[in-house]
Parts: C-alpha cells; sequence; structure tokens
C-alpha cells in the first residue's frame, strides 16, 4: 500500500485573497515582509492566524480483521477528526482546527507539521512535548527557551493535560491550589483547568515531595519564572503526547438477535464488534448526552472552585437537589450529573460558560473526536435534538476510557478517591447501574419519550482467562436493563472458553 502520509498536501489560505493554495505542510501563509516599523504588528495578527487557521490533516487508522465473521470498526469508529476530501495524495481541508483538546496532535507527525506551521508564520508560543517531556518556547518563530518538565498529570485522571491547541489565560505569581492546599509558583493557566508551574510548596514553605502526584505540568522554579516573564497572555500553547497502541486481541463473534432497534457490544482496547445493528444510524440519546457535558466542564472548568447557583426553572431532575442552593462545589455539580443523572446540574455546569457557549464546544468536542454523526442540543440530554450514533458513542467510550477514566469512575462510585471537595448532597441514588451486574466499570443511562431508554456502559468479561473490557451501547429500548444482560451472557457464552 502507497504511504499517503509522505505525498499529503495541505492547502494553506492567503489573507489577501481567501483561496486555497497548495504547499507541502505549510498549515499557515508565509506572511508577506514588511517594513521594520509595522513588523512587530504583522507579528501580532500572524500569531492570532497561527492559532485560528490550522486545518487538520487526514487521520488514517486501520484496523484489521482476518477472522470470520468479525466486523472491525476501521472506516466508522476512526472517521477523521475533521472532514477532509482525499484523493491521489491530497488533501482538501474543509474545517480548521479549533482551540481546545484535540486528538489530531497525539499524533507525532501532525504535531511536527503544526508546529512548524507556527514557525513559518513566525508565530509566539509555548511547545508542551509530554512524550518527551521538554517545554519550548518560540518567539516570532524562533527557539529561545528549552525547559524540562519535571512531572505532569497522570493519564486518565482529573490532572491529565490532553494533546491539544489551547491559548493562555492568566498568569500567577503564587496559585493557591485548594485540592493540594499548596501553592505554585509562576502559573500560567490555560483553557481553564490546565497548568504550567514551578515546584509547588505548602504554606509553611516545605517543597512538596518529588513524586508526589500533582496536576500540570511542572517545571523547576526558575524555569517556570523565566517563562512566565516573557509569556503574555493569549498566545497559543501547543501540547502533544502520543496516543495509546492499539490493543490487537481477536475475537470469533456471531451475532444474536435482539429486539432493541440500536444496540452494540465491542471490545474497548481492539475495537472489536462483537454484536451490533447498524453502526451510523442517528437517534436521540438522552442523558448519555452529559457524559459530553461532563468532558466538556473537566476541560473547560476549574474543578477545584465554588459556583454560585441560580436553580434552573426550565429543567427538572427527578431527585431535585439544588432549590436550596446559592453556591456549590464544581465536583459535587459533577456528582449529581453523573450519578443522579441530574439536569439541574446539567444547566448550571453549562452557565459557567454561558449554555450557548457550553453547547457550542460539547459539539466542537464531538467533532474533534471524529464523532461525525453527533449533535448536541443541550447540556442535559433531554431534547430530542441530541443524537449519536453507535459508532461515534464507542468513540466516545474509548476516548474517556484511555484519557479521561475519572469520569467513568464517577458513574460507578461518587466516593472514589480525590482531593476535591464533593459530597454536599451526601449518598446519592446511583441510577447507572445495573441490578445483580457486579462487572459493571461505569457509563450512563438515560431516557426520554422521544429517545426510549439509552445507554452506554462499560463492563469486564473474561475470555479465554483474559479480563477484557467490553462497551454496551442500547438507543431505543424498552427494557434497557434486559437488553444490557442479554448482551454480556451472549458475549460470556460465546467467547468464555
Amino acid at each position: 500500500m502507497r504511504d499517503e502520509t509522505s505525498t499529503r498536501r495541505f492547502y494553506a489560505v492567503r489573507h489577501e485573497e481567501d483561496i486555497p493554495t497548495p504547499g507541502n505542510g505549510m498549515l499557515i501563509p508565509r506572511p508577506k515582509k514588511a517594513p521594520s516599523a509595522s513588523r512587530k504588528a504583522l507579528k501580532k495578527i500572524d500569531t492570532y492566524a497561527a492559532a485560528l487557521l490550522i486545518p487538520l490533516s487526514v487521520m488514517v487508522f486501520i484496523l484489521s480483521a482476518s477472522m470470520l465473521g468479525v466486523q472491525s470498526l476501521a472506516s466508522v469508529a476512526s472517521a477523521p477528526a475533521m472532514q477532509v476530501s482525499v484523493g491521489t495524495g491530497e488533501a482538501t481541508i474543509l474545517k480548521p482546527l479549533n482551540y481546545g483538546v484535540q486528538i489530531a496532535l497525539a499524533q507525532p507527525t501532525f504535531f511536527k507539521e503544526t508546529r512548524e506551521a507556527f514557525v513559518e508564520a513566525e508565530a509566539d508560543f509555548i511547545e508542551v512535548d509530554l512524550t518527551q517531556m521538554q517545554l519550548r518556547y518560540f518567539e516570532a518563530g524562533v527557539l529561545t527557551e528549552s525547559m524540562e518538565i519535571l512531572a505532569k498529570g497522570e493519564r486518565g485522571t482529573w490532572w491529565e493535560t490532553p494533546a491539544g491547541l489551547y491559548q493562555v489565560e492568566n498568569k500567577k505569581e503564587q496559585y493557591f491550589s485548594n485540592l493540594g492546599q499548596m501553592y505554585q509558583p509562576w502559573t500560567i493557566m490555560f483553557q481553564g483547568n490546565f497548568f504550567i508551574h514551578g515546584w509547588p510548596e505548602f504554606a509553611d514553605g516545605t517543597l512538596v515531595d518529588s513524586d508526589e502526584a500533582i496536576g500540570g505540568i511542572r517545571l523547576e522554579t526558575e524555569d517556570a519564572e523565566r517563562l512566565y516573564k516573557i509569556v503574555r497572555e493569549g498566545i497559543p500553547v501547543l501540547v502533544h503526547e502520543a496516543s495509546f497502541e492499539e490493543d490487537q486481541f481477536v475475537y470469533e463473534p456471531k451475532i444474536p438477535e435482539l429486539k432493541t432497534p440500536h444496540y452494540l457490544i465491542a471490545d474497548v482496547e481492539s475495537s472489536t464488534v462483537l454484536a451490533s445493528s447498524d453502526l451510523t444510524t442517528v437517534a436521540p440519546i438522552a442523558s448519555v448526552a452529559k457524559l459530553m457535558t461532563a468532558l466538556v466542564a473537566a476541560e473547560y472548568i476549574n474543578l477545584d472552585s465554588y459556583v454560585f447557583v441560580n436553580e434552573p426553572t426550565f429543567v427538572q431532575s427527578l431527585v431535585p437537589r439544588l432549590g436550596d442552593r446559592s453556591r456549590v462545589s464544581m465536583y459535587s455539580l459533577l456528582q449529581l450529573l453523573l450519578v443522579e443523572s441530574s439536569n439541574e446540574a446539567a444547566e448550571v455546569i453549562a452557565a459557567q460558560l454561558g449554555q450557548e457557549s457550553f453547547v457550542a464546544k460539547m459539539n466542537e468536542k464531538a467533532l474533534a473526536l471524529g464523532m461525525v454523526d453527533s449533535h448536541f442540543a443541550d447540556p442535559s440530554g433531554l431534547s430530542a435534538e441530541n443524537t449519536s450514533s453507535l459508532s461515534d458513542l464507542l468513540r466516545l467510550a474509548q476516548y474517556i476510557y484511555t484519557n479521561r477514566s475519572f469520569i467513568l469512575e464517577l458513574t460507578a462510585n461518587q466516593n472514589i478517591k480525590t482531593d476535591y471537595v464533593g459530597g454536599e448532597f451526601g449518598e446519592l441514588v446511583n441510577f447507572n447501574k445495573v441490578e445483580d451486574l457486579e462487572n459493571f466499570i461505569g457509563g450512563k443511562v438515560g431516557e426520554t419519550i422521544a429517545a426510549g431508554q439509552t445507554s452506554l456502559t462499560l463492563h469486564t468479561i473474561n475470555v479465554k482467562g483474559t479480563t477484557r473490557v467490553v462497551a454496551i451501547i442500547i438507543l431505543g429500548s424498552e427494557n434497557r436493563n434486559a437488553d444490557v444482560v442479554e448482551l454480556l451472557r451472549y458475549a460470556e457464552e460465546r467467547f468464555s472458553s
């Protein structure tokens, strides 16, 4: 097979005419030279162009399925993060890369090309390579600082910094973390919940132990101070960390018959479909949408904070909790959202960014994950316009399982170990668990008139002596719990020996 990545071409857009112009690897146009008196202004313009006009490359994912009857998700769950048109080694970019978490930037080649595009644009930017544990600062496209990253948030935790394109939002010489009850010197904040900082210390001046798990990107304090003094608010932060390697576990499936119109059971790590209806049919998803709400909240809102509560009068929750509250911790809101499926909590969370902006970020996140069949209309899932497909929801489940596993853990147990302030509403009723199933490890259920009963849940099963994690996704069911039990029974009977 011909290597498409070696011959692909990107289309850059000229500022003066907005006509696509082919250029090898150029994601951003090279600025015209200007008289010295205007170079400073031109550099500022190019910096913003670098942040707004970086298009996505072709993302090629290939899953092999040589066994009889196995259906691979190579063509449906590995769609490009953004739409592209591919032909004879060329790609026509249809949509730019936006700020936020971007799984495309987990690819070393795409990360390198994006960085080179920033350099071509003579932009000021921070490059964070969490694979090589190096932070670099570029001024006008020239590398001026290089620093070792001493520690980073553990993968899958609240404090991980995923690959993506971000923007410096704020700086503080001494940031006090309520979470760790410690000071983080020379802190640079981006996208609300992510940090670059020096070595943390407690109020008495004692330094945090080197092996203590602290969120954010930790530098030597001297390096953090130097970076702090040269970085300004608004410049891009380009983060890269290589994605996990795909699992190659092999199944030998047969397809059962279920009455539920939309169902799927698939191995989360190998992407093997064990049984399913049509993978790309679009249907309402009800409160399963709250998984995306939790993702956006974790990536855009500081979870180590309290927020004011204006009880939404246009939504109702099965268990009302916020009627007598004036302020509440963000973590307690996430508990309500994910454990009791609180519609009130969803609206209060969204209000922190403004509902319209929050929902826009939900849809941006879906596109970034390659969820091309999905649309979100509100943060609660109440609207029938919250829709998705089985293949898209599997992609969402895989992303959360790999990169944001704390969300799944919280759906299964509100009392997971954390330093965030939570538990303000006592013991909650967990709507996600299926009675008499001990292998549930997380997920979300929903129900509306338009959607019927829906669920996205993850379970462990034993296959040939190996513990595997499978996702079960059900849309439009009349008896969700019975369907989950039936699909699990099918998988265990056919693959356990």
